[in-house]
């Protein structure tokens, strides 16, 4: 019994970890040996992609400009949805429920429902292939689920907390800064880890809505066709990089998130 419980596990491990050690693998191969034989290793290990990636322009500013947005967005994200989750949770108004159901329906459309307007306004405006213009789409996916998430953190503080900082003389800001936001901190940690994540993989709204400046990693990922067909090895180290972003923040956030799921709030 001991033996199948530790089994299924591993198994599920390894199911989990063979793509992501395949992508590895490929990265340090060539094109050729990729679609010319089956290995578990590379025969021919080469660092020519990885070289190729932090050597040429077009690939590491794509790094850069993906990096850019996503992090304005999640600082946009969090910051707007920390007082409209604090007034969810802490006041009853005419229409509240229903108000907190329309911003999560953003959440039940596509981003391809959205990419047309957000085209033709940024267009206009002049916002057309900048780090604010991603940023500002994905805001529209993000602030809900940030709202959603935080709210659920600020309803298990008790009420108590804020009488007793009012009646000790503190401002509601200071109070909201220096108490309230340090008690929800495991709650921002998972807002802003989801707000990241989302924004990180998004790929149709960051390619409609950048050309040149701005384009992201993942755009840059779709133009890799030669003359010679599809360069395999460069997108599989270009994809091995992309993974590490994501694994650096579940790495500082780790903690936050195990206590959201411990609290039942994500």
């Amino acid at each position: 019994m001991k033996r199948i419980t530790w089994l299924v596990p591993t198994l599920y491990i390894i199911f989990l970890m063979l793509p992501i050690y395949w992508l590895i693998n490929m990265s340090f191969k060539t094109t050729n040996e990729i679609l010319g034989t089956f290995s578990l290793w590379p025969h021919n290990f080469t660092l020519d992609n990885y070289i190729k990636i932090f050597t040429d322009r077009t690939w590491y500013q794509g790094y850069i400009n993906s990096i850019c947005y996503v992090v304005l967005n999640t600082l946009i994200s969090v910051t707007a949805a920390l007082p409209a989750a604090y007034a969810f949770s802490r006041y009853k108004f005419l229409g509240d429920k229903h108000l907190f159901f329309w911003l999560l329906t953003n959440r039940m459309a596509p981003p391809a429902v959205f990419a047309l307007p957000f085209f033709q306004l940024y267009s206009a405006s002049g916002l057309f292939d900048t780090y604010l213009a991603v940023a500002l789409a994905h805001c529209l996916f993000n602030i809900p689920l940030a709202v959603w998430i935080l709210e659920g953190f600020m309803s298990g503080v008790p009420r108590e907390l804020d009488e007793t900082a009012y009646v000790d003389g503190y401002s509601f800001w200071r109070f909201f800064i220096k108490i309230f936001l340090p008690s929800i901190a495991a709650g921002i940690g998972v807002a802003a880890f989801f707000c990241f994540m989302f924004s990180w993989v998004e790929l149709l709204l960051a390619k409609t809505l950048t050309s040149v400046e701005a384009k992201p990693i993942a755009a840059t990922m779709t133009r890799t066709a030669s003359t010679a067909g599809y360069e395999l090895g460069l997108l599989s180290a270009a994809g091995t990089l992309t993974i590490i972003p994501g694994a650096f923040v579940i790495y500082f956030v780790r903690n936050y998130i195990a206590k959201g799921f411990a609290l039942g709030r994500v």
